[in-house]
């Protein structure tokens, strides 16, 4: 099949972004990839500084690191789980930097968890600091929380969202799934038809699995709560915000999640981006399709928070 082809403002900025980032091909390029994510990563003080709106503090929960912004008479609280295929990335990165460039003006606090990464630390470890996290953050913080992430932390807040919901609580106003990784099976037709494309293939999805579930990626019986497209019911899970590009390998996974969801009884709104690559909003945040996927999420922040 021919797939779509890249947004026009975009098509150029994935071009060079490859030449500079080529997609992960093997496990061995892993600690090469951190690198890349550690020039990212700020300190409590840099970001202090930065962000004078805000108090800035890193707390424990257990031994889990959370990055917690404070603004001054917070409306509420975003737990946002950063991404990085499961093997990459910080709380102090560049996730939530990006989050603040759209989000900033909700007045809201943001909560990030430090989790552990694979290969290191495989499921159930990330996802079990995930909770830790947000088990801490709505006993430390005052006034509704919504459970967000991108990418892998996408799919680990709503594999965090499946155990608040069957474990029946903590109560979550909302998720906020960001191009979600979501499937372990990587065998989606986006999947499939992309793979070579954009910054995040088949190829890499396949390594990040692995680094994460090991042998039992794609086997029968892995669990929900470590690839959340697994979940057998997504019935009474919190009011959701799906959001994922038209070129990019995890479409087809994010649209079925959204679907099921609908099926369930569940209230659902996807955006699908014509011409989007993974993470095009923050590598592109300039072009109109990012403006335009960045004004939907804060409509609906804004309207389930009551803003």
């Amino acid at each position: 099949m021919t797939p779509p082809p890249f947004d026009p403002e975009l098509a150029p900025v994935i071009e060079a972004l490859r030449a500079l980032r080529p997609s992960l091909s093997r496990l061995d390029e892993i600690p090469g990839r951190r690198e890349l994510n550690a020039v990212e990563t700020r300190t409590v003080e840099e970001l202090a500084a930065a962000y004078p709106a805000y108090r800035v503090t890193e707390e424990y929960a257990g031994e889990v690191p959370l990055l917690v912004m404070r603004p001054a008479g917070s409306k509420g609280v975003l737990y946002y789980i950063h991404g990085g295929g499961m093997i990459a990335g910080s709380h102090r990165g560049q996730d939530v930097r990006n989050l603040l460039a759209w989000a900033g003006d909700l007045n809201l606090t943001v909560v990030s968890p430090g989790y552990r990464l694979a290969p290191e630390h495989p499921y159930p470890a990330p996802f079990e600091d995930c909770h830790a996290g947000l088990l801490w953050t709505v006993e430390n913080c005052a006034g509704p929380v919504v459970l967000g992430g991108i990418s892998a932390g996408g799919g680990l807040a709503a594999a965090t969202a499946l155990q608040a919901r069957d474990r029946g609580g903590p109560a979550l106003a909302g998720q906020l799934l960001l191009c979600p990784m979501l499937d372990d099976r990587n065998d989606t037709p986006s999947a499939v038809d992309l793979d070579g494309r954009g910054l995040w293939d088949r190829t890499a999805n396949d390594i990040g699995w692995t680094a994460y579930l090991g042998d039992r990626r794609g086997t029968p019986g892995v669990p929900a709560y470590a690839a959340p497209a697994r979940a057998e019911d997504l019935s009474g899970l919190p009011p959701t915000f799906l959001d994922v590009g038209a070129v990019e390998t995890f479409r087809d996974e994010v649209m079925a999640y959204a679907s099921r969801i609908w099926l369930a009884g569940g209230e659902a709104e996807l955006h699908v981006w014509p011409g989007g690559f993974h993470g095009f909003d923050s590598l592109a945040p300039e072009a109109r399709v990012s403006r335009a996927a960045r004004a939907a999420r804060l409509t609906w922040l804004r309207r389930l928070l009551g803003q």
